[in-house]
């Protein structure tokens, strides 16, 4: 069983504080800003950044749905870690200055993936395809906090 990580990173427009906020904010504008792979979006506990509870569906391909039940903590300044208590998948979001009124959005996924050929696979093919919908969950962000 191989480590499968995939990461994806945008400059966003506007000032790091802000970035990190508007991600932390699972009751308001993180359900905005999900791109339709995501589903069944809903806050169980808390809904700003640390000690927050969130569920939803991932699919990930056509056949592939990971049902999510998230913990999110905030381990340090402009960092969120969600991990899923269904799985062993845990996701980072790190947001740092990048210049004036700019930050840069880094977002990291890792699990434990499959074993045998099912496991080449999808280390091979997963990051790609989790790369696009956090690419496309960072430009609803960037659209967000740009307006």
């Amino acid at each position: 069983m191989a480590q499968v990580e995939a990461t994806t990173e945008r400059i966003i427009a506007a000032d790091a504080e802000a970035v990190f906020d508007a991600l932390a904010d699972y009751s308001g504008t993180r359900a905005k800003i999900l791109p339709e792979h995501f589903s069944e979006f809903e806050v169980r506990e808390g809904g700003d950044g640390e000690g927050t509870l969130v569920h939803w569906k991932l699919q990930a391909t056509s056949k592939r749905i990971r049902d999510c039940l998230l913990e999110v903590t905030e381990p340090t300044d402009g960092q969120l870690v969600e991990k899923d208590r269904n799985s062993s998948m845990v996701t980072t979001w790190t947001v740092t200055p990048a210049g004036e009124g700019k930050s840069k959005a880094v977002v990291s996924t890792v699990w434990n993936g499959a074993g045998g050929i099912g496991g080449f696979f999808e280390k091979t093919f997963a990051p790609k395809g989790l790369g696009r919908i956090y690419d496309a969950l960072l430009a609803n962000l960037a659209a967000e906090v740009q307006k």
